[in-house]
């Protein structure tokens, strides 16, 4: 199998090692959280609007690719709103026990954050929705004809819920969150701003050009500039003096083999099986997993987004087709045009 995307040096997706080390950078404040410019201001005015009128804050749906700041996000607006925060995922929350056990404990307006809110037990998921709209639960006590229904009064809360397939959402769900953001991907200048802070907290002395570097090879992801700063580090380190110049960054890239936009070699494996094995496509993306020996899922989730977004890949309703871009940046020969007529009935 091949490597798996959540231990890919360029993946969004946070390692279990890896939590500590993001607390140390996380911003505790929306003055100090960089990028996302349109979803920080009206969170602050809503936040600030809900402080005001001393009420919990409407539930708020944050969803994006992996790495770009919704769980910083969701304890951020806890902060914000001077109370606790309570931080689970849709994978744990297993039973419906498991979640009313979650929202009694709660505090008045306190917030309850779940991560990969899509992936709830839908059961569970319905015991959600009297929660989020009256502040109540209800409890089936007993079995059979002697069953009988108790109804719960709960604190009012607020429900944060994050999400990298806003899609697998249920309607009813979705519906019930007042405030929903998208996080876009960054800009290399947000990222370099990111760069620099990280640095500076980890008491890392940081070239600016080598910060100009990072933030190009980061793929539009903080979580990657960081974690691309941290490998950079232990490099610095080790091969010079502790200090992260231009040549001992772009060193340290080659050594974890990302290229100059980003990619990584499984990136490059993926690129190379459409072009070499496919003729460039179309292509399925079953018959792609099966070629580079990957999850469907994790090529969807993980792989093709930032391909996507560089023009590398493009979906058609035949399968994935290799965009000229790709040959250009992989050193490769386009087919010639006629063998590429289908893309312009596709």
């Amino acid at each position: 199998m091949a490597e798996p995307g959540e231990l890919r040096v360029t993946s969004g997706r946070l390692a279990d090692e890896e939590g500590q080390f993001e607390m140390t950078l996380r911003p505790r404040r929306l003055t100090e959280y960089i990028g996302q410019e349109r979803v920080v201001e009206s969170l602050g005015i809503f936040i600030r609007a809900a402080v005001e009128r001393r009420e919990p804050l409407d539930h708020v749906l944050l969803y994006g690719p992996p790495g770009l700041g919704k769980t910083t996000l969701a304890h951020i607006i806890a902060g914000e709103l001077g109370v606790a925060v309570r931080a689970t995922s849709g994978p744990a929350v297993e039973r419906a026990g498991d979640l009313a056990a979650i929202l009694t404990n709660l505090g008045d307006r306190d917030v309850l954050f779940i991560d990969e809110i899509h992936r709830l037990n839908r059961t569970v998921e319905e015991i959600l929705y009297p929660a989020m709209e009256d502040f109540s639960l209800d409890i089936i006590i007993g079995k059979g004809p002697g069953a009988r229904s108790l109804r719960l009064d709960l604190p009012r809360f607020t429900l944060i819920g994050a999400t990298t397939r806003p899609g697998q959402l249920t309607s009813p769900l979705r519906d019930r969150f007042g405030v929903v953001s998208r996080l876009e991907y960054y800009s290399a200048p947000e990222l370099e701003q990111i760069i620099r802070r990280s640095a500076f907290i980890l008491d890392t002395e940081l070239a600016e050009e080598a910060g100009r570097e990072i933030a190009r090879r980061a793929r539009g992801t903080p979580r990657v500039a960081n974690r691309l700063l941290k490998r950079l580090r232990d490099f610095a380190q080790i091969r010079a003096d502790g200090a992260i110049s231009l040549p001992v960054a772009n060193d340290g890239l080659e050594l974890l083999e990302v290229d100059s936009l980003g990619l990584d070699r499984v990136d490059h494996r993926l690129l190379r099986a459409l072009a070499d094995l496919f003729g460039g496509g179309p292509v399925g993306v079953e018959t792609i997993a099966a070629a580079i020996s990957e999850e469907v899922q994790t090529i969807e989730d993980v792989y093709e987004p930032y391909l996507m977004q560089l023009g590398f890949i493009k979906r058609t309703p035949r399968g994935r087709v290799l965009a000229g871009a790709a040959y250009r940046h992989l050193g490769l020969p386009e087919p010639r045009p006629q063998a590429r007529l289908f893309e312009e009935y596709s």
